[in-house]
């Protein structure tokens, strides 16, 4: 078995990517670019090069001050960094014919999907091409699971239509491919020979980390801010032990909310909530301005959004005829001078009040509200048909820097007006029960059965 491919399986994701850019480095025009988020962690990839590449290619010689290593072909393989958004033009210009991202996790997709545009061959005959690896975790785990987790069982390539016009006009299409690959450390038996209670220590580790490093479960993880959260088909129709229920009709005497989280190039989020008499909140609506690009806004003008509120209030059955209260985004009201946002929307009769924008007690509110009482009831139900607070509430991290609140790097527009509407309905905690968890089998779910070894076994 050739050392990359083993390497790749469980535990040497690293330094698969890292040997992976020796591949075409005859070619003297080839360029390589792997990348960690901070330089820090990218030290322990320089570490391994030092070690593979002299006694891979004699003749090998690194430069510490551009982090660059040179081959006698005159072939190049770069170490970079990206703290920061705006990093990523560092890069602008570049060219590289392979780029590899370590811990896919901790980038943005804005990050990741900026490099796309630096994946281009720096001469004739190279193969251009993206890989990356990544653990549960992290900012960017919404949209890395739903991009590679979720999109298709493992190892089933998920095919993608490119569309663009030319410049005589005619339309061009491609297809494009992308592929999740499970590891799991037991594909490694050199590791487990050389360390036999590595699993031992990963299965000592918190419930969170120990499921997702041990056994790959990317539904929790560590850093993950709201961990009470469940959603579990087997209970959407008798509302215990799952946050996601089936739709339904709400009475006529229950009072209904509508949150605005405003956003223009980033997304805007209107939610609409009803409120029981015990004061149990359900999303049963949303209204979501993203243009299917994670975390990307569709640039809509506010009174075209108010517009579009109205007729949804007029045509959907649970909020037709209703008295609708509303809270929005604080930051709606502008004080430069110029008409504001909220102004502008009252132009079409939609009116928001000013939303209480106490970051960690409606962050509280939140969680008294996932937390389950005694009989699996929670304090907020989603409706199934809500699917992006599905998508993105549960997946939202803590903060680096402010360790009590959410990474605003994150998808936390549907959040932010989940939590205006909680903070104008109020509740006290209450005992707190979480169910049995059930054993984590990676190999037990609802997706048709597949082995994650058969793969390995053909090489």
């Amino acid at each position: 078995m050739p050392f990359w491919r083993r390497c790749w399986l469980g535990g040497g994701k690293s330094d698969a990517l890292v040997i992976e850019a020796l591949r075409q480095i005859k070619k003297p025009w080839y360029k390589g670019l792997i990348l960690r988020k901070t330089y820090p962690q990218l030290a322990e990839l320089i570490d391994k090069s030092l070690n593979y590449y002299p006694r891979a290619i004699p003749g090998a010689r690194y430069n510490a001050s551009s982090h660059t290593w040179r081959f006698p072909s005159g072939a190049k393989v770069v170490f970079g960094s990206m703290q920061h958004a705006k990093d990523r033009l560092n890069y602008q210009g570049q060219a590289y014919d392979y780029i590899a991202f370590d811990e896919l996790t901790h980038f943005t997709y804005e990050e990741y999907s900026y490099l796309f545009s630096r994946n281009r061959p720096n001469g004739p005959d190279t193969r251009v091409y993206i890989r990356a690896t990544a653990n549960p975790g992290g900012v960017g785990h919404g949209w890395v699971k739903e991009r590679f987790i979720t999109a298709a069982p493992a190892m089933t390539p998920i095919e993608e239509t490119v569309a663009w016009t030319m410049p005589d006009g005619t339309e061009q299409e491609r297809k494009q491919t992308r592929i999740f690959i499970p590891s799991l450390v037991w594909d490694n038996p050199a590791l487990l020979q050389n360390d036999p209670e590595y699993v031992q220590r990963l299965a000592s580790m918190p419930e969170a980390e120990r499921n997702a490093l041990l056994y790959g479960d990317w539904n929790t993880f560590s850093g993950q801010v709201f961990t009470e959260w469940r959603n579990d088909p087997a209970h959407y129709e008798d509302r215990q032990w799952s946050h996601v229920i089936k739709p339904f009709k709400v009475p006529k005497d229950w009072k209904v909310w509508c949150g605005l989280d405003w956003g223009y190039s980033r997304p805007f989020s209107v939610g609409w909530y009803a409120v029981d008499p015990e004061r149990r909140m359900y999303r049963i609506r949303e209204y979501y301005g993203c243009t299917g690009t994670p975390n990307e806004g569709v640039k809509m003008e506010p009174t075209e959004v108010a517009r579009k509120i109205k007729e949804i209030e007029a045509d959907d059955p649970n909020l037709k005829g209703k008295q609708i209260y509303r809270v929005g985004d604080p930051a709606i009201w502008g004080s430069d001078g110029t008409e504001s946002i909220g102004g502008l929307m009252e132009r079409e009769r939609v009116y928001f009040e000013k939303g209480d924008h106490a970051r960690i007690d409606g962050k509280m509110q939140i969680h008294h509200r996932l937390a389950f009482d005694e009989e699996g009831k929670p304090m907020l139900y989603v409706f199934s048909t809500c699917k992006h607070f599905i998508r993105t509430v549960p997946n939202l991290v803590y903060d680096d820097s402010n360790v009590e609140d959410i990474d605003t790097d994150g998808e936390d527009h549907i959040y932010d007006e989940c939590r205006y509407v909680a903070m104008r309905n109020p509740i006290t905690p209450k005992p707190r029960k979480k169910p049995e968890p059930k054993p984590y089998n990676p190999l037990d779910d609802d997706t048709p059965a597949y082995d994650p070894y058969e793969w390995y076994r053909r090489y």
